[in-house]
């Protein structure tokens, strides 16, 4: 039985992973949450997906660096993780960020320090048990700084280069580490970008590319798989033609 920890469980993405994996079979679920409340109608649902498996909430400080250490040495505790899946995070107003200080600094922690903490704790339990796979959820805002959210672009950035760094010392060993870079997605937290007519990507779909590249190991995936290209694109625009953008 596999063993499947989610940092952020109350996601909509992850928790439409979690219900792929659990009918892959049963499945030893640990779900890291800031909210027990918010879990609860997770786990249960979880309990009915996965009758064989086992499925337990923790709740955890994902803010401080000792919170998070002894959240991961409670989701270690007894058998090797098979799976870490680090997908917590939240979107913040880009214009309050460059008046507001404090929600600047809750945006780049949130959503880049926390993250990197959390990658950083499982892959030494995963090192010390010569296994595992740890994902990351990203963000195709990582890729280039815009005006329109780069407090939370380079909060993704820290994820993406953390990644790749956990990548380069992880070489050669069991240990994969997968970054996964979505686009625009339909889930409660982009509910307000939704309603401007933006298109998104269904969470559903999102999360089948998700657990998919957690199982080939892939270093990058893009989701939808058309933002690996439209990145491309613009992370090469020359400077002066970028900065004319409205995006």
């Amino acid at each position: 039985m596999q063993k499947i920890v989610i940092v952020g469980a109350t996601s909509a993405m992850a928790e439409h992973c979690a219900r792929l994996w659990a009918a892959q079979g049963p499945v030893d679920f640990t779900l890291v949450v800031r909210d027990a409340h918010k879990a609860t109608a997770i786990a249960d649902d979880l309990r009915v997906r996965s009758p064989g498996g086992r499925v337990r909430v923790l709740v955890a400080d994902f803010l401080t660096p000792a919170g998070i250490r002894a959240a991961v040495d409670q989701a270690a505790a007894g058998t090797p993780i098979d799976i870490a899946l680090i997908a917590h995070g939240s979107l913040p107003d880009q214009k309050a960020c460059e008046t507001d200080l404090s929600a600047c600094n809750e945006a780049l922690q949130v959503n880049g320090v926390s993250p990197a903490l959390f990658a950083e704790a499982f892959a030494g339990t995963m090192l010390a048990a010569g296994r595992g796979t740890l994902a990351l959820i990203g963000s195709v805002a990582g890729d280039r700084g815009r005006k329109s959210n780069y407090a939370y672009g380079a909060a993704k950035g820290l994820v993406t280069r953390y990644a790749q760094g956990l990548q380069h010392r992880l070489a050669g060993t069991p240990i994969k580490v997968v970054l996964i870079k979505p686009g625009p997605t339909e889930t409660p937290m982009t509910a307000h970008l939704a309603a401007t007519g933006m298109r998104m990507a269904p969470v559903e779909d999102v999360a089948r590319d998700i657990v998919a590249a957690v199982t080939a190991g892939a270093p990058v995936a893009y989701t939808p798989g058309k933002w690996r290209i439209i990145m491309m694109v613009i992370r090469h625009l020359p400077a002066f033609i970028f900065n004319k953008m409205n995006i």
